[in-house]
């Protein structure tokens, strides 16, 4: 006779954490967060591409370190540390992307926007549509108010409870689940990291919704144009 299966997270979640409320936690922990730009004590780099690769590393190992650590607890204690786990990892990664930032001599550009772009792009391209704009190999980042940066937040909060709470699964499990976080922090940290530089080698641009708004038009039109010579 085979031994009755753990108790499911379908069970016991409802008692613990419920999705909109730990959204509007995540979503209120990624605007505190993003609301200052690290120091960095990395200066300018001979070889920025080769420091950034050994920053990399070292920051998703610390990553991957941590979150699997805070993975341990089983059951509804687990679930109590998905928020501080979160923070943990961007606390890494933040200071990773100001790293990076530093070593190619472009701390200086930093700022909330650029932050949010190069820690959750990857997470939910979508909700930068109304933040980033590409033309080329430009980046045009958007001056935008508070409630703009608050709406996009909000859908990366989204994004980003969904997958906490998947992986919350696995913490029934200590060992496995743990091990398990602990790859995807690393994952997740390179991912930031990828963006980073890719953010760095391209040339950047701040514009108010005017100058936007002619970046959206020549994207367009640039479009229109690459679609007739395809047709």
């Amino acid at each position: 006779m085979t031994e009755p299966n753990p108790p499911s997270a379908r069970t016991n979640l409802p008692a613990v954490v419920n999705q909109d409320e730990a959204s509007s936690r995540v979503t209120r922990a990624i605007l505190d967060f993003i609301s200052q730009i690290p120091d960095s004590k990395v200066h300018g780099a001979v070889d920025p591409v080769a420091e950034a690769r050994r920053l990399t590393g070292r920051a998703a190992q610390r990553a991957a370190l941590t979150a699997g650590t805070l993975a341990l607890p089983p059951g509804p204690l687990g679930w109590l540390t998905i928020l501080p786990e979160l923070i943990s990892i961007w606390k890494i990664q933040a200071q990773l992307v100001s790293d990076i930032a530093a070593a190619y001599g472009r701390h200086a550009e930093l700022g909330r926007e650029q932050m949010l772009w190069c820690l959750f792009r990857h997470t939910s391209a979508q909700a930068f549509r109304d933040l980033v704009v590409r033309l080329g190999d430009r980046l045009i980042f958007r001056r935008v108010s508070y409630s703009v940066i608050e709406r996009v937040a909000k859908q990366i909060g989204v994004k980003v409870t969904q997958r906490a709470l998947g992986e919350g699964l696995s913490r029934w499990m200590p060992v496995i689940g743990a091990i398990g976080v602990g790859g995807y922090a690393y994952y997740d940290t390179r991912q930031v990291a990828a963006t980073t530089i890719a953010m760095l080698k391209s040339e950047m641009g701040v514009a108010d919704d005017e100058a936007r708004s002619e970046a959206a038009a020549s994207q367009e039109v640039q479009a229109q144009r690459e679609h007739r010579v395809q047709g």
